[in-house]
């Protein structure tokens, strides 16, 4: 399974002749080391000398992003899955008008499936953007890098799902549901840009 793969077997699959994993699973793997960042951070601030006060938020902090990690790491194979059900559609048959009507059906499904997925993806992100703002705030100094390091990686996450939501959500019938998706993608995009900005621009001056 995808989501039990070593990283060079991980990165094999990536670069091999197959769709999946593709760019929606590099997404969820690149916000899921921001999370990492974010609790590596967190880890070496928690029990360290000069650090005692912001130690429970540190605690709260790492929390948060151990949750993320594992959220996100899972979605690198709900991913693929969501990919394979819009493929297995467009496979079926289409000889006659009632094979027709359901490879279309089908279709449909797979694209609201393959757009949720990077939605999620993508959500989930913006939360790495979230918790790496809170971790410049207060973790240990000598580790700040890896606090910028981690904002970056959630940002070109989300940037990064935002595409795979991008590509499926103009082929949806339902443009209800297709428009919902793209503005909250949009909010969250207009949200985690200027974050992400401010949080290596004080990662940076917190190193001077």
């Amino acid at each position: 399974m995808i989501d039990t793969l070593t990283t060079e077997a991980f990165l094999d699959a990536l670069a091999s002749g197959s769709a999946t994993p593709g760019g929606g699973s590099a997404a969820a793997v690149m916000g899921s080391m921001g999370a990492a960042l974010v609790s590596m951070v967190a880890n070496l601030t928690i029990g360290k000398k000069g650090y005692e006060a912001v130690e429970p938020g540190m605690r709260q902090l790492r929390a948060e992003s151990e949750a993320l990690r594992t959220k996100l790491a899972a979605m690198v194979a709900e991913d693929v899955a969501a990919f394979d059900s819009l493929m297995a559609g467009y496979k079926l048959p289409k000889g006659t008008d009632d094979e027709k009507a359901a490879r279309s059906a089908a279709i449909q499904r797979g694209l609201v499936l393959a757009t949720e997925a990077p939605l999620a993806c993508a959500r989930a992100c913006a939360e790495g953007v979230r918790l790496a703002a809170r971790a410049v705030e207060h973790g240990n100094l000598n580790v700040i890098s890896d606090v910028g390091v981690g904002v970056l990686a959630s940002w070109a996450a989300l940037r990064s799902a935002a595409l795979n939501v991008r590509i499926n959500a103009p082929q949806i019938k339902d443009r209800g549901f297709a428009d919902r998706a793209i503005n909250e993608l949009n909010a969250l995009l207009a949200e985690c840009g200027p974050l992400s900005e401010r949080v290596h621009d004080a990662v940076v001056a917190k190193m001077g």
